[in-house]
């Protein structure tokens, strides 16, 4: 079992903290929390160890899960790297894209392996269906949250939509082209509405829109491409595709034809795979223990990692603000 050590003990870190602690991949021998009067409410309730120090958590470890604000991810992580130690960092993998860059390149230095916590890509209506969506043409996402103070230190693009950034560069394989984006500032001191349009290199256009001020919760995504249409609700972990192909000369009476106008006719068939329920926090941080057990390249790696975060940039350095 790997040696497991959680630095940062907010909302998100006592999370991982109790699923590193039920995995069979790690040993949890405790976190560390700037904050030390809390760590010492934690370390008494849960039981979990307070360490007095990173340093000496770092050491304890094989591995160190960064679930610190990201204005300190990059220190954090450099030191976890530089101990030789190996690196599962929550998204964004860093504040700005030299530190991620940087991050990157020191992992491949010292040898150790770095994963980003981007865990819709563990969300199971996107893993039963990701390996459907072949070279898709138009994509849409939808990701709409309903206002928590929470997560307001950066803009609504790094908090939110960069899931669906990850999602959809991890399943086009093309360079980004061109990026529009016009941003909304409500509520906080950055930007609580955004919408992005993504140019790719073969021709893809992917339209995103984020926000953290909506009456309801929304995180949808549909895949457009040739013969399918593919949709994924995050959310509600659910998924529909629609496919089409060339329609028998005789078709049953329970066929769905369509006759397109120059006459050809197509057949519309569901082909709808099963989601197995997950944990994906869990699946995520127990995929990034089997790639350094069989010294792979971790799902989301902390290059890919890198590349949202440059993306995400983008969006917020083109924003036409309202």
């Amino acid at each position: 079992m790997l040696k497991a050590g959680v630095l940062g003990a907010g909302h998100l870190g006592k999370i991982h903290l109790k699923l590193l602690q039920q995995s069979t991949n790690y040993d949890l021998v405790g976190f560390f929390d700037a904050n030390q009067e809390a760590a010492a409410v934690i370390e008494a309730e849960f039981g979990y160890k307070s360490f007095p120090s990173m340093e000496s958590l770092i050491y304890a470890c094989d591995m160190v899960d960064v679930v610190t604000p990201t204005l300190f991810h990059f220190e954090c992580g450099k030191k976890v790297i530089e101990a030789g130690k190996h690196l599962f960092i929550e998204k964004p993998i860093t504040h700005t894209v030299e530190e991620a860059d940087a991050l990157r390149d020191l992992a491949k230095k010292h040898g150790v392996r770095g994963q980003v916590g981007q865990v819709e890509r563990f969300n199971p209506a996107f893993m039963a269906v990701n390996h459907m969506i072949d070279k898709p043409m138009f994509i849409e996402a939808h990701r709409l949250s309903e206002f928590n103070p929470r997560g307001t230190d950066v803009s609504v693009v790094l908090d939110l939509m960069i899931h669906d950034i990850d999602a959809i560069l991890s399943v086009v394989k093309s360079d980004v082209k061109r990026v529009h984006a016009s941003g909304v500032t409500v509520i906080s001191e950055t930007p609580d509405i955004a919408n992005a349009r993504i140019e790719f290199e073969n021709g893809c256009v992917a339209n995103l829109t984020a926000s953290r001020i909506s009456m309801k919760t929304m995180r949808k995504a549909r895949f457009f491409q040739k013969d399918a249409y593919i949709s994924v609700d995050f959310l509600e972990k659910k998924c529909e595709v629609v496919k089409m192909k060339d329609a028998p000369e005789n078709p049953d009476d329970f066929a769905m034809i369509l006759t397109n106008a120059e006459g050809v006719k197509k057949q519309i068939y569901f082909d709808n795979p099963e989601v197995d329920a997950n944990n994906a926090i869990l699946d995520e941080l127990n995929s990034f223990a089997e790639a350094i057990k069989n010294d792979r390249t971790p799902e989301v790696s902390l290059s890919q990692g890198a590349d949202a975060l440059r993306v995400a940039m983008q969006v917020i350095e083109n924003f036409k603000m309202l």
